[in-house]
């Protein structure tokens, strides 16, 4: 279902869908990076694992972030460059929600 929910918000093999949430996110992204968007950051990540249909076997699935997974790898990574959290619309907390069929960091 996790791989679904990333293709469905428009991250597909085929590349980023027009119109999409993607989409959406991936103009925000750039905006706020000087017109680029950086490589580990939620876009290019979740783009990467729609085109793999990989995001489930990562460890991001619709019942959370799997225990030693790529995943949680990944999390405690972020939570440690952010005093022991993971911001809200950074990579993990952008991925996990748009896995579980949310909208990302989006408001």
């Amino acid at each position: 279902m996790s791989d679904q929910n990333v293709q469905k918000a428009g991250f597909t093999p085929d590349g980023i869908k027009g119109g999409s949430l993607a989409s959406t996110m991936m103009s925000s992204e750039a905006k706020s990076c000087s017109g680029g968007v950086h490589s580990g950051g939620p876009t290019s990540t979740l783009q990467t694992m729609g085109a793999k249909s990989s995001t489930h076997s990562s460890g991001f699935t619709s019942l959370g972030i799997s225990s030693r997974s790529e995943a949680s790898t990944m999390m405690c990574k972020e939570a440690k460059t952010h005093q022991g959290g993971t911001p809200r619309g950074g990579t993990t907390a952008s991925v996990q929600s748009i896995s579980m069929g949310g909208k990302g960091g989006r408001k």
